[in-house]
């Protein structure tokens, strides 16, 4: 079975290439080796290799599972934790869609 290809922008593929670059050595750094790293992450040798080149066809769960095992996961969490963005477009004050009410289902004859 073939794995399914996903085409990232080049900077987003940039990213993702440093990241599994930045993986790889704090793995080295703490000295493990890469059977003993997916054995813990319950992930393959070769998951882990694509995870170190920042392939984008891994989950997300495998990337997260490594970095748990390197004692790295609660840096994900800091990821959106500050939105400048975000808190400077909910100032403006700019339309966000809502989901629309739950239609109310007349149950009395």
């Amino acid at each position: 079975m073939r794995s399914k290809q996903i085409s990232l922008l080049p900077t987003a593929q940039h990213v993702l290439t440093q990241f599994g670059e930045d993986i790889k050595l704090a793995r080295l750094r703490r000295k493990l080796s890469t059977t003993q790293v997916a054995e813990r992450a319950g992930i393959s040798r070769s998951t882990l290799w694509q995870i170190e080149k920042g392939a984008a066809s891994v989950a997300m769960g495998a990337y997260l599972q490594v970095l748990f095992v390197l004692g790295l996961a609660k840096n994900l969490l800091t990821v959106a934790a500050d939105d400048v963005l975000g808190q400077k477009l909910q100032d403006a004050g700019l339309l966000v869609k809502k989901r629309a009410p739950k239609r109310q289902i007349n149950t009395t004859p």
